[in-house]
């Protein structure tokens, strides 16, 4: 068995350590409950759509999958508000005006869904239907908000391109479910909330400032 002695660090020493530490400041993740509320938000919908399908017709049902879409509403909300916050459309008016009427429609979407969930809505009647149609109108306007974060390339890398991966997900459910039918859209439309919005909460939540 060997001993050593180390000299004690003399003061300059010291003080050249904790430079380097200011030098290198700690990596931020400012986006983290934004990123993880869309990844929950995910998560729960895909999970009420297996247990109620897409077109629940018990009152039970409809409560848990309003519950379920809901909180995946509020979760685009809050990417929403990351992409506005990280010029993630670009820094023009337009790219903000975007942002701000898609904002618009989730929300108004949101009050759909309320709706549904406290069975209210009545879809023979004008006003509920238009209203309802707020729905397919900011599943589609994300999708275009995703091309447009791949063209204007303000993210890097692999968050550059998944959110037009997420956001397709309204362009492909939907034909698959006129396509192939219910069965088939049951499978396709929870996988492709895990595989897209799932993993983009998590590329959200990790994204540095």
């Amino acid at each position: 068995m060997s001993v050593s002695q180390q000299p004690a660090p003399a003061r300059s020493d010291l003080a050249v350590a904790a430079s380097d530490a200011a030098a290198t400041p700690a990596v931020r993740y400012p986006f983290r409950r934004h990123g993880f509320l869309l990844t929950i938000g995910s998560t729960v919908w895909a999970a009420t759509m297996v247990l109620f399908d897409l077109d629940p017709t018990s009152r039970v049902g409809e409560i848990g999958y309003a519950f379920g879409s809901g909180l995946f509403q509020t979760g685009l909300l809050a990417l929403l508000w990351v992409l506005w916050k990280t010029d993630a459309l670009g820094t023009g008016k337009v790219a903000k005006t975007a942002l701000g009427i898609e904002t618009v429609l989730v929300t108004l979407a949101i009050g759909s869904t309320i709706a549904d969930g406290v069975g209210i809505s009545d879809l023979n009647q004008p006003g509920w239907a238009l209203l309802d149609a707020f729905w397919p109108f900011s599943m589609f306007g994300m999708f275009l908000i995703g091309i447009r974060i791949a063209v204007a390339g303000q993210w890097r890398g692999v968050r550059r391109f998944w959110p037009m991966v997420a956001e397709s997900w309204a362009v492909v459910t939907i034909p698959t479910l006129i396509v192939f039918g219910p069965i088939v859209a049951q499978v396709v439309a929870p996988l492709h909330l895990l595989v897209g919005y799932a993993v983009l909460g998590v590329l959200v939540a990790t994204k540095p400032h």
